[in-house]
């Protein structure tokens, strides 16, 4: 069933830290249109900042605002924790959630509404594409992987899909009351990552339909804190570790095979020179390296454990 015209609009804006992409967010979003008839809160959740975060939301909410904006305060570190606080506070009818490094197209919001008029998703992923640098610096096309930011590009047209990516991304309130919250194991300030991704296996779980919208755009600052290899390294590693959380991959029949098989690739790819290549392969050795990691940790404690 699509959703009426006239409803509310949640935006959930879990930060950390980053006191002045999160004031570039907010100043976005005042930019941002919204369709007639539809209301709109935005409500950021303050995940124990150490820096200007506190005195910037302080400001912030002093302004006259287009949307009203809520502020909650979260002491428990944890993206996944930050996010959940959130979505228990909402009064919308439709839930987006953002990450606070990126801004939003001036019809961001509207595509997002948009989009559940003209299909039958229940949750939809929006495209994110690579902003600038702190000192607005576009993207260089030809090294994008390294820049080591979520990218989500699936072309020009609606489709069905399979997973969300949290940095833009918005779900109907019937799917929150249903699939329920975040897992907080997972995520920034846990595990690392996957907080989203094994949200999107419960959604498809409950039935819910998940698509693309090619028009709800975001666009990602780059980070020069997370360009190149090592940062990389260490991402892929996290995100193995965090999949061995929730999922439950035969490590001798899948896992191990693929660690082998991606070693062998690297070995190719670095000895013809193919630079890209090399360095997307040893990033899943990293993966499936970080997976192994947290089964034998999670056998370990099992081990402990018994009397």
């Amino acid at each position: 069933m699509t959703m009426p015209l006239n409803r509310r609009m949640s935006v959930i804006i879990p930060t950390r830290n980053r006191g002045s992409s999160l004031k570039r967010l907010l100043d976005s979003l005042e930019l941002a249109t919204c369709p007639d008839g539809t209301a709109v809160e935005i409500i950021v959740i303050n995940n124990h900042s150490t820096d200007s975060t506190p005195q910037i939301l302080r400001q912030e909410s002093t302004k006259e605002r287009k949307y009203p904006i809520k502020i909650l305060e979260h002491l428990k570190l944890g993206k996944a924790e930050a996010l959940n606080l959130g979505l228990s506070e909402t009064a919308g009818d439709l839930l987006l959630i953002l990450d606070d490094d990126v801004l939003v197209d001036k019809f961001c919001l509207a595509q997002h509404v948009a989009a559940y008029k003209k299909s039958m998703f229940d949750a939809v992923q929006g495209r994110v594409l690579p902003g600038v640098d702190p000192d607005g610096r576009p993207a260089d096309v030809s090294r994008l992987r390294e820049y080591n930011i979520p990218l989500i590009d699936y072309g020009d047209a609606f489709c069905e899909i399979r997973g969300l990516t949290g940095t833009n991304m918005s779900i109907k309130r019937e799917v929150y009351e249903r699939v329920g919250s975040f897992d907080t194991r997972l995520g920034p300030g846990a595990s690392g990552f996957s907080e989203d991704t094994e949200y999107s296996i419960r959604v498809g779980q409950a039935g819910f339909k998940i698509g693309y919208s090619p028009d709800a755009i975001v666009y990602h600052e780059l980070n020069p804190e997370r360009y190149g290899r090592s940062y990389n390294l260490n991402v892929q590693y996290r995100k193995g570790l965090s999949r061995s959380l929730y999922r439950h991959d035969s490590l001798w029949f899948r896992t191990v095979p693929g660690l082998i098989g991606n070693c062998l690739r690297y070995l190719i790819y670095s000895a013809s020179g193919r630079r890209q290549k090399a360095y997307q392969t040893e990033g899943r050795i990293a993966k499936h390296c970080g997976y192994i990691a947290g089964k034998v940790q999670k056998q370990l404690l099992r081990h402990r454990r018994r009397p």
